[in-house]
């Protein structure tokens, strides 16, 4: 089949890098503009990423695709609208409002961003978790009159939580959520985190990150029902950290479910899921998107970031929770630069494209 035309908006950034490696080879895109700040612009990509002193600034594990080595780099306003079929934004979020409203106009815009998470007519996604949600894309479409749309991936800290708590909802019900992460360095990106501030030290504040945990949450498990998204009627409560790991962020949880469960219904609730996962078959999607342990051990992000090439969900200590009436307890680990970050937007173009929205 044809692969279709994709550009990366923010290419020579953390998340951008993100992008190129995660659709080097890929067999439904094809990388064919990218864009950074005019600064970069007109520059080979290699150039791009290089500092003042010739060093490279490769941020990803591994080599750097070939395919993108000698590319040129545009800015936002040189991409050619009418050679594009989709568009991946790495943009940050104070820039990213005004350049995928541009796109958006003209073609499919999947993000990284904030921008438009809490748009009335922009849903949240997460393959394999909300895709009938999918359809208020439509809605928004009408409703800006826009040729494409703007489909943002949640904050990463949200995404590894909604994971795992979407079996419960469905089957269980959910009622009261406490969580605690334990949020790796990558994820105040290149200039977030000072290694003087980190080395040694847990930060027990992250500017607005809990907000957007508990918003995102209700946003994802909730419905939609004539046209708006209702979201689901769940009290959350978080505290989010940062703490001394690269990659991947783990988190602790607390759940009041309706129903009674134990960890041995929720081992088979999750197991179960890997075998109607709408993700399987999809390009990027992991052959299991839960891993669930036994061992109380884990998760631990040195052994679990390379689980799925980062795209599993794992899950572990897993315990009835006497708080509640109806309590589990249990401790989750998601990689923030891949299920939680580009490859996961990959992941959603791919179920987008196999909708029939892209």
């Amino acid at each position: 089949m044809e692969k279709k035309k994709v550009a990366i908006i923010g290419v020579t950034g953390s998340v951008g890098q993100e992008f190129v490696l995660s659709l080097d080879n890929h067999p439904w895109f094809e990388v064919t503009q990218i864009a950074a700040s005019e600064r970069s612009a007109g520059k080979k990509y290699l150039d791009a990423i290089k500092d003042a002193s010739g060093i490279i600034a490769w941020d990803v594990a591994g080599e750097i695709p070939e395919y993108i080595k000698n590319m040129t780099v545009k800015s936002v306003d040189q991409l050619d609208v009418s050679q594009l079929d989709l568009v991946f934004s790495a943009v940050e979020s104070v820039a990213a409002r005004d350049i995928e409203t541009k796109m958006a106009k003209d073609l499919p815009v999947i993000s990284t961003s904030s921008a438009y998470r809490y748009e009335e007519d922009v849903p949240i996604l997460i393959p394999g978790i909300n895709d009938e949600q999918s359809e208020l894309l439509e809605i928004q479409k009408k409703n800006r009159n826009w040729k494409g749309f703007v489909a943002p991936l949640p904050n990463c800290t949200t995404t590894g939580l909604a994971i795992t708590l979407k079996p419960l909802f469905d089957q269980y019900g959910v009622k009261k959520v406490m969580m605690t992460s334990m949020q790796a360095i990558s994820g105040g990106g290149k200039s977030g985190v000072s290694a003087m501030g980190i080395t040694d030290n847990i930060i027990p504040y992250i500017p607005k990150e809990e907000g957007k945990v508990k918003l995102e949450t209700k946003k994802i498990l909730g419905k939609l029902v004539n046209g708006k998204i209702v979201d689901a009627d769940i009290k959350i409560s978080c505290t989010c950290t940062r703490v001394p790991v690269i990659d991947g962020h783990t988190e602790s949880v607390f759940v009041e479910t309706v129903k009674e469960i134990d960890p041995q219904m929720a081992k088979e609730m999750y197991n179960q899921s890997n075998k109607t996962s709408s993700v399987i078959g999809l390009p990027s999607a992991p052959k299991d998107y839960y891993a669930f342990h036994d061992d109380p051990t884990r998760p631990q992000p040195r052994m679990e970031r390379t689980v799925g090439d980062g795209m599993t969900t794992t899950i572990g200590r897993v315990e009835k929770e006497e708080l509640f009436d109806n309590g589990l307890k249990y401790m989750l680990f998601s990689h923030n630069k891949k299920m939680g970050s580009a490859k996961g937007a990959v992941l959603l173009a791919e179920m987008l494209y196999k909708k029939n929205k892209i």
